[in-house]
């Protein structure tokens, strides 16, 4: 198969226009920041806090509308056991989390002035427990770069005919460069083209997918068993808890990700910061009906007619290239050339945000907190651009992995959910959680998810929950494991931080043992840190609105 020519035409013009939006986008970030007068770090990493409502929507829920978010929902779509009902399931916990977040998030950590999520930490426990968490959150923003290129990659190598590697470091270099220029001004503005090309894009090719004399009519095949299982979807009773597990799961883990927060504190308001929740809350269910037509129609199709022959992709084991194989041999080629863009377009408005994020954590959590607390604010400005480069080349270089790095990222998100959250949550709304009972939160989850077993790792369950059971010599957890493992941290942060705080306080344990300062540590609010920086902070909060920057400044 030669190259298509006209394709790749078409996709250097895609990238050329969000590449030249990225860069008119950092001249606007220049103009802002001499107008208003503040500094690089902030335009950089939240815009100077002045993301007006229509961007900060648009910005907010392209983050959420990845590769995977179209390639995934085509791939659960043709997938039996899947379907309809997983695929409502995920996209609803996808709009439960703006929701969430809208309500419990924005008002805390703006009211601290964060300049990220991480901020909380260091402001209450010091430096030690941040670092740890900002290890979490720079390894599920590194391993989400190429987890979402690699659904890229696949989709332009089917269509174009270029080789997988081509296509991913054209794509990376692209982002790399807007992101590296102009920050998050540039990141939320391609966001908005991206956004609009998404939904327009596949607006144009649902309805060739669908009409396609292949085809058969998506309603005859909702609940029937024609030439495919229907695709409404056949979960079992059984699994019913790990559908419990899988929405609370995505509805709440997405607290553990640096670039949703980044979106809320970048807003010039609260009340915008809680509009564009909201709002997004609703448009990702507006954007979740196109894949999911797409997706119907191609579990609906007679592949023996096409080019693609039978079996279908699923029965190929292929269920996650069923988008562009269904462009390839459903559609015209201009109009799987479009599809291409949508895919590239959902790739990078995801890929943007997590070099924003790891970046922005790296840079104000460790590089300022921790190792250079003295650092000018040129040197940071300059290891922002550093990080960028560097997480944009590691994470691009991981998608040789390919599936490897699938499963990797797929376990780092599964700790933003059973630490990340619970942490966040207990750091923003319990005033008597401590660095004690913080250690303890990391550790309890993950010691109880590695006892519980995880295929994926190859690793037998020693702890076997109610349902538990032997299939095909894999022992199988039907019980909600990764949730037990949230709770399970929960309660270990308020359990160890009250015995903690008592024990000292009691005078039950000497004060010289006392690391992190809990016998003289009173209400959270406002938040000082430990380790001696506590007149450090008082001084930074009274300077918060001449420079809110500086409050997390060690």
């Amino acid at each position: 198969m030669a190259v298509n020519v006209p394709g790749v035409i078409v996709m250097v013009v895609f990238y050329l226009l969000v590449l030249g939006t990225g860069i008119w986008a950092s001249f606007k970030s220049r103009r802002k920041q001499r107008t208003s007068g503040a500094t690089g770090m902030e335009m950089a990493l939240l815009g100077n806090r002045s993301i007006n409502l229509v961007v900060g929507v648009f910005t907010m829920t392209a983050t959420w509308i990845g590769g995977g978010f179209i390639v995934g929902s085509v791939e659960m779509m043709c997938t039996p056991s899947m379907g309809l009902i997983r695929v409502i399931f995920v996209f609803l916990s996808y709009s439960s989390t703006f929701i969430i977040g809208g309500l419990l998030f924005v008002k805390p950590l703006r009211d601290r002035n964060c300049v990220t999520m991480l901020d909380s930490f260091h402001m209450k426990y010091g430096k030690v427990i941040t670092a740890g968490m900002s290890l979490f959150s720079l390894f599920i923003d590194v391993t989400w770069l190429p987890a979402t290129l690699t659904g890229l990659g696949g989709t332009i190598s089917v269509i174009l005919d270029l080789p997988f590697s081509f296509c991913i470091w054209i794509s990376a270099s692209v982002i790399i460069i807007y992101t590296l220029m102009g920050g998050l001004y540039s990141v939320a503005y391609t966001d908005v083209i991206q956004l609009v090309l998404i939904l327009g894009g596949l607006s144009i090719c649902v309805p060739f997918v669908m009409t396609s004399p292949h085809t058969l009519d998506i309603s005859q095949t909702l609940m029937n068993n024609t030439l495919n299982a229907p695709w409404i979807g056949q979960p079992e009773l059984k699994r019913i808890w790990i559908m419990i597990d899988d929405f609370l799961y995505f509805a709440l883990g997405g607290f553990g990700y640096q670039a949703f927060h980044q979106r809320t504190l970048s807003a010039s308001s609260t009340a915008s910061a809680k509009i564009s929740c909201f709002a997004a809350g609703f448009l990702i269910l507006i954007f979740a009906i196109p894949p999911t037509l797409f997706g119907a129609a191609a579990a609906s199709t007679d592949w023996n007619q096409t080019t693609y022959g039978s079996p279908s992709p699923y029965e190929r084991g292929e269920a996650a290239l069923a988008l562009p194989i269904a462009l390839q041999n459903l559609t015209p080629t201009f109009i799987s050339i479009i599809g291409i863009g949508c895919v590239a377009a959902a790739v990078m408005s995801s890929a943007d945000s997590a070099l924003l994020s790891a970046s922005s954590v790296f840079t104000n959590n460790i590089y300022k907190n921790i190792f250079r607390p003295q650092a000018s604010e040129q040197e940071n400005q300059w290891v922002v651009r550093a990080s960028v480069v560097v997480v944009g080349v590691v994470g691009t270089s991981l998608t040789i992995l390919k599936n490897s790095v699938l499963i990797f990222w797929f376990l780092c998100t599964e700790v933003s959910y059973i630490v990340i959250f619970p942490e966040l949550l207990c750091v923003l709304y319990f005033n008597i959680s401590n660095g004690y009972g913080a250690i303890m939160g990391i550790m309890v989850p993950l010691l109880l998810k590695l006892l519980s077993g995880d295929p994926s790792l190859g690793l037998e369950p020693v702890l076997h929950f109610p349902g538990c059971t032997l299939e095909d010599g894999v022992y199988t957890q039907y019980a909600p494991v990764r949730t037990i493992c949230m709770l399970s941290s929960i309660a270990a942060i308020l359990l160890f931080s009250y015995l903690a705080s008592v024990l000292f306080n009691k005078g039950v344990l000497p004060e010289k043992w006392d690391v992190f300062k809990v016998k003289a540590q009173h209400s959270p609010v406002p938040l000082s840190p430990v380790g001696g920086a506590r007149e450090e902070t008082e001084e930074m909060i009274r300077n918060s609105q001449s420079n809110p920057m500086k409050n997390t400044t060690y």
